[in-house]
């Protein structure tokens, strides 16, 4: 059975996850008032009082230790570009869910989020000892959906009506996993990207 320690930092070369914190709260809701973030997910984020209630009730439910949410910063500028949460918390099976991750969109596709999830996964399997971690996404959302087989996580099915979203149309829920079986070759995998995407100007 795991335990998540509070505070939890993570922290590579070029992103650090910090414990969401009330003082981040301003920059997030700044980050994340672009709509193209939130269009495939279950909150309308862009609107700032979803967001910070969104927000205030994560670091609330951390207290709680239902989930653990960071903040994710730009290491070479001390930005603030995004958020992702451990949560979906069943220590007695030792699993959990990485999601709820949103980044600013100048940082889609440049290897941030790789980054991101070597950091997530790491501590995952190596301190906490999961033997799962599951993604989750829209079964429209192809950017996600693309982004989660990337960091090396396998398809498992797809919830069909699974949640309602923020529009009010049903979505279909695409489950993936990595399981600790797997852990190795995909944290050797991920490293190399992180290695490949750090010779890049950023």
């Amino acid at each position: 059975m795991f335990a998540i320690r509070h505070p939890v930092l993570l922290e590579g070369r070029r992103v650090k996850l910090m414990p969401l914190d009330n003082s981040h709260f301003a920059e997030l809701l700044e980050v994340g008032s672009n709509p193209e973030i939130w269009k495939n997910m279950s909150i309308r984020g862009y609107e700032k009082d979803t967001l910070l209630t969104h927000l205030k009730s994560a670091v609330l439910r951390r207290s709680n230790g239902e989930i653990y949410p960071f903040t994710v910063i730009d290491k070479q500028n001390g930005k603030i570009i995004g958020s992702t949460f451990l949560h979906n918390l069943f220590p007695e099976h030792r699993k959990l869910e990485i999601g709820w991750t949103w980044y600013d969109p100048e940082y889609w596709g440049l290897g941030y989020n790789t980054e991101c999830k070597l950091l997530l996964l790491s501590y995952c399997f190596e301190k906490l000892k999961t033997v799962r971690v599951q993604f989750q996404t829209d079964e429209q959302n192809a950017r996600s959906r693309a982004a989660i087989q990337k960091v090396g996580a396998k398809f498992e099915g797809i919830l069909r009506k699974e949640r309602i979203k923020a529009d009010g149309t049903p979505r279909n829920t695409v489950m993936f996993s990595i399981i600790d079986e797997e852990w190795k070759e995909v944290k050797a995998m991920l490293t190399e990207k992180v290695k490949e995407a750090g010779k890049q100007p950023s």
